[in-house]
């Protein structure tokens, strides 16, 4: 076994064990089970352990030493990454989105986190972030950086789509009827709807405003799988929320013991109540929801709340 592998399985039996947490949801017939992802590990956890794995084992094969991907000031991916830098010898270099950050990154708890774990920053300025995928872009990227292996935004690639396939590996997953997961990027939702049963169906809890998202996630699903977006609940955009989202994750973790954040889990978490409330599912309907971490986040959203004396996320 190659050193690489064994480390990385030593790595993975060390992460707490995948927990199913029945949710209790009030006056329904509806199965409600969360699935812990964000569990997985403490500082890579759910979706971003799922879509970095393949990535590493990738990297190291072909002899990469250094990992170069983008992020925004909060980026659960940015902070995820350096992490698995860290652990895994790897030197990392974010690009972050807005050059005004340079001046007081430390004063972010992701980026302070994430240059703590060795993480060197590229400030660029929000029109040159917006080619984060063009081709030419990122050619002459690799030209100034030849030894380095990009991972995208939010890690999302085939090899991330790979990853995120593992979500549903256990053997009692056949029996959800529904499986929900927040959708960013469309890494984590491509690859579990990848992995579904005929008779299963996807709903992806859209956070971001993106007319390519849809597209993204159709050229990487090859089958017939059910599956729809709903863009209902994401509270006026990415990293937007209000009062009565902030009040549900406090509810949320005060009644069940599991917190969720504002960005992600919070959003997709507040729609599957409000549908369930709705009549939006059959009655006896068994729905898996997948925790997918990001709970890292939360330091830097409270700062900005406390700056305006709004209620905090307990």
């Amino acid at each position: 076994m190659q050193p690489f592998v064994a480390l990385f399985l030593f790595y993975i039996l060390t992460f707490e064990p995948l927990m199913d947490v029945s949710i209790a949801v009030p006056n329904s017939t509806c199965t409600l089970v969360m699935r812990r992802d964000d569990l997985l590990h403490p500082q890579i956890s759910g979706n971003k352990f799922r879509k970095l794995k393949y990535n590493l084992l990738e990297a190291k094969d072909k002899g990469f030493k250094t990992i170069l991907t983008f992020g925004g000031a909060f980026s659960n991916h940015i902070a995820a990454t350096a992490a698995a830098g860290k652990i895994h010898g790897l030197k990392t270099i974010g690009f972050i989105r807005g050059e005004e950050l340079a001046a007081n990154y430390l004063d972010n708890p992701t980026l302070a986190l994430a240059a703590s774990l060795g993480m060197e920053f590229v400030f660029i300025d929000r029109e040159t972030y917006r080619n984060k995928h063009n081709p030419a872009f990122l050619e002459a990227l690799q030209k100034e950086y030849p030894q380095v292996y990009i991972v995208p935004e939010g890690g999302s690639n085939h090899l991330a789509i790979k990853g995120c396939e593992e979500i549903l590996d256990q053997e009692g997953d056949v029996n959800f009827d529904y499986v929900a997961t927040p959708v960013g990027t469309g890494g984590t939702f491509s690859g579990i709807i990848r992995a579904l049963k005929n008779s299963q169906k996807a709903i992806g809890f859209t956070v971001v405003r993106d007319s390519n998202l849809e597209f993204f996630i159709q050229s990487n699903v090859t089958s017939n799988a059910s599956w729809c977006l709903n863009a209902d609940y994401d509270f006026g955009g990415y990293a937007k929320f209000d009062d009565q989202l902030i009040a549900f994750i406090n509810w949320f973790k005060t009644t069940y013991q599991i917190p969720l954040d504002p960005i992600y889990t919070g959003k997709m978490m507040f729609g599957i109540f409000d549908m369930i409330s709705k009549g939006a599912f059959p009655q006896g309907a068994k729905i898996l929801v997948i925790h997918t971490g990001g709970l890292q986040g939360i330091a830097g959203i409270n700062q900005k709340l406390s700056k305006k004396n709004q209620k905090l996320i307990i």
